[in-house]
This record gives C-alpha cells, sequence and structure tokens, in this order.
C-alpha cells in the first residue's frame, strides 16, 4: 500500500488512484525482436524497459515484462503498392498499444466486435520496426535527399531534392522486364562507362560487326570506330 493512502488528505488519495490507474495503463513501449513470421507478417517482441515491482515486505525488484507475441509489423503500403523490408532478431521498433482488443479484427479483417474487452493492455501492440538507441544508429545519413538502402551504405538508390537520382550497388544490378520493350527515354545523351566491356544477348557489343556489307564483301568497322 502506498503511505499517502493512509492520510486523511482526499486529494492526495485522489492523485494516488489515479498514478495508479496510469501505472497499469499501457500505451507504448520501446522493444527488440526475437522473431518475425513472414506469413503472417507478425512478431515477437521483448519489451526493453524493465517493470519495477513491490514486494510484499516492501522492498522493490525489476522485473522483466513478457514477451509480446503476433505484433503485426508496419510495413507501409497503399492503393495496391507496399514497401518491404526484412525483420530480424535484435531489431528494435517502438510498439503501439491500441486501445481496444485487436484480435477479431487481426485473425478475419473488416469490422468486427471486440473478443475481449480490454483496454491499453500489452496483447495489442502494433510494431514499427526501425527506431534506433544511439548504439545503433544508421550512419552517414543523407542530408540531400531520400534514401533506400543497406545499413553499411554500401548499396542504395538516392532520390536527391537536386532531382538527381544515384544508384550505388557493391554487387550486380539485375533489371527484369516482363513486357517485351525495356525503354529509356533520356532527355539527353546517354553516357556508359563500362572498362569491363558492355554485352548484348552475351555478345560484346563494342566489338560489334556487321557482315554482309555492300558495296564489298568485308564487315563493316567495330561502333568504336
Amino acid at each position: 500500500m502506498d503511505r499517502r493512502e493512509r492520510r486523511g488528505d482526499a486529494v492526495e488519495a485522489l492523485r494516488v488512484a489515479i498514478e495508479g490507474s496510469l501505472a497499469e495503463t499501457w500505451t507504448s513501449v520501446v522493444g527488440i525482436v526475437q522473431s518475425f513470421d513472414a506469413s503472417k507478417q507478425t512478431c515477437t517482441v521483448q519489451p526493453a524497459i524493465r517493470s519495477r515491482v513491490q514486494a510484499a515486505d516492501g522492498s522493490y525488484s525489476w522485473a522483466a515484462l513478457p514477451l509480446l507475441l503476433d505484433c503485426p509489423v508496419h510495413f507501409p503500403k497503399g492503393g495496391g503498392v507496399s514497401l518491404t523490408f526484412p525483420v530480424s532478431k535484435g531489431d528494435e521498433c517502438l510498439v503501439v498499444l491500441a486501445d481496444r482488443c485487436i484480435d477479431a479484427w487481426w485473425q478475419s479483417g473488416g469490422i468486427q466486435n471486440q473478443a475481449d474487452i480490454r483496454m491499453h493492455d500489452l496483447s495489442d501492440g502494433f510494431a514499427f520496426v526501425g527506431f534506433s538507441s544511439v548504439p545503433s544508429v544508421i550512419a552517414g545519413i543523407s542530408a540531400s535527399g531520400a534514401e533506400l538502402r543497406n545499413d553499411a551504405g554500401t548499396t542504395k538508390v538516392a532520390v536527391n531534392k537536386n532531382g538527381t537520382v544515384n544508384v550505388l550497388a557493391a554487387g550486380n544490378i539485375t533489371l527484369t522486364s516482363g513486357a517485351a520493350t525495356f525503354q529509356l527515354t533520356p532527355a539527353g545523351g546517354i553516357n556508359m562507362v563500362a572498362p569491363g566491356g558492355f554485352f548484348i544477348n552475351g555478345q560484346a557489343y563494342i566489338n560489334h560487326t556487321h557482315n554482309g556489307v555492300q558495296p564489298g564483301g568485308g564487315n563493316s568497322g567495330g561502333v568504336n570506330t
């Protein structure tokens, strides 16, 4: 019992009651991903703060909060398009707790009756992955544009405020089109620097020649001549 409850001050007693109610009301909590289920797009999260617990003898200790199970992971999407990214054990996140039970909605979608009359409960969390503590901040954040990148910064697509787009890759870049035509329409020219050679259908384009050239029976010169 809080010693303030023993006083005859009604205002103080009310303040204690309000504090006790707020202590049991959850709105959001930082956490660390323990596992990710790609098929359900949910994760299990360990809250990254401990709870202060009072024993029967009045002493206090710190205890870990329970695992938060089946937290739907937020992936930005809308209008039939989405942005996805891998979620791994150890990723930091913010779990936002819904005001009411989300079980029926999560299982069936649409508008549902509440499966349980609970409020601000740790069972009703949504995981927003991407927040960082100081030791895990992303190095080299761009000040000139938006980037889709790996944490190391060795591979990225940058859309800059000045209207340019830059692509950097530590490995191969593969473009695959399901259409019959792959089209580039630059307002200016195309400048390609390929020290390792430029190939079309496996054939070196820089040494490409045409046979059957008329007049004469020889081949044409290469495109670099």
